[in-house]
Formats: C-alpha cells, structure tokens, sequence
C-alpha cells in the first residue's frame, strides 16, 4: 500500500474538482438542481419509451401516460424546451410573433385597410319590479 506524502495531494475526482472550482453555495444548488432536473427527464421519458416499445419476451402492463407525459412537459420547459402541438387551422408556422411585431402589423393593416364606424343606439333599459 503506497502512502501519500504530506507535501502532495491525492487525485481528486471529478466531483472534488468541480467542489474546488465553486464556492458558492447557490452555484452548487443550481447545478444540483439540474441533476435532478435531468433525472427526472430521464426517468419519465424512459416510462413513456417503455409504455410504447413492446421488448419480446417481456409483458407489458399497459399504463395511462397522461401524468408521465405531463411531468416530461413540465421538466422539458424549465429547459426551455417547448413541444409543438397540431395547430387547428392546418397551417404550420407564424405561432411565435412577438407583442411588438403585433402592433406592427396592427398598424400597418389600420393603414392599408379602409375603416368603418358603426355607432350603435340602444335605448334605456328599464328595470322594474
């Protein structure tokens, strides 16, 4: 058994390494946070692959995915991550416009499109008992 002088320091994994490089402890929450994150997004994709993949040899128990693939969502957007779904009307892009390009074209089709005001005159409502 070899013994470490006390001059020299031992080899230090790769988790004494990234401890060494950060101090701070809000620093290694965020990257805790992350690991768990990961393996939260690991484990419910890994249930929603087995629920669709049949392995020969293996019985499958069929399962209700609705809470698995809501868990995956919920961890892929703290990623940033956004599934896209269907749109109704058919058409594929134009889904991400911001709040200032809205007003944009708001005003740009209030400058080409004629206008028409409709006043409408309703008579007093009378309420009686």
């Amino acid at each position: 058994m070899a013994e470490t002088k006390k001059g020299e320091e031992k080899p230090k994994g790769p988790l004494g390494k990234l401890k060494d490089h950060m101090d701070d402890k809000e620093e290694q929450l965020a990257i805790l946070s992350t690991f768990v994150r990961l393996g939260i997004l690991v484990w419910s994709g890994g249930i929603l692959t087995l629920n669709y993949v049949t392995i020969p040899g293996w019985e499958q128990d069929k399962i209700d995915p609705t809470f698995i693939a809501s868990v995956f969502t919920g961890v892929t957007a703290t990623f940033g991550i956004q599934a896209g779904g269907k749109k109704k009307n058919g058409d594929g892009g134009g889904a991400n416009i911001s709040k200032k390009d809205m007003e944009m074209l708001i005003e740009k089709a209030t400058q080409a499109a004629p206008t028409q005001t409709i006043k409408l005159e309703v008579p007093a409502v009378k309420i009686t008992s």
